[in-house]
């Protein structure tokens, strides 16, 4: 049915090597020797790594922060509460509309 297909791997010199290949005798060679490779083995650095300082809060910037978060609060809740607002008064204005388009229109059927 389908069969996969094996991808050639690309390595970073921008030469293809394909995937090994089993033997295809199964007797074994002794004269094949590996081939030398043209890469540098020595270990990669190591990051250094910056010694972190912690945040220290004094009492006035835990206030200052405190009085930020609140505001913050008053704000988000100001807006979601006039949409809020908005979307009842704009319910109300439809069901007031629909009411009067429905009287008017038993009045325009009674009048024939």
């Amino acid at each position: 049915m389908l069969r996969p297909r094996i991808p050639v791997n690309p390595l970073p010199t921008g030469t293809l090597t394909p995937l090994a290949q089993p033997p295809a005798t199964t007797e074994p060679h002794h004269d094949i020797t590996p081939a030398p490779c043209n890469h540098d083995h020595t270990p990669a650095p190591t990051p250094v790594t910056s010694p972190r300082t912690t945040v220290q809060l004094t009492p006035g910037s835990a206030v200052a922060l405190a009085a930020g978060g609140g505001a913050v609060v008053l704000v988000v809740g100001t807006v979601l509460v006039s949409m809020l607002l908005a979307v009842a008064i704009t319910g109300v204005s439809v069901a007031v509309i629909a009411v009067v388009l429905r009287l008017l229109i038993r009045d325009m059927q009674k009048g024939r």
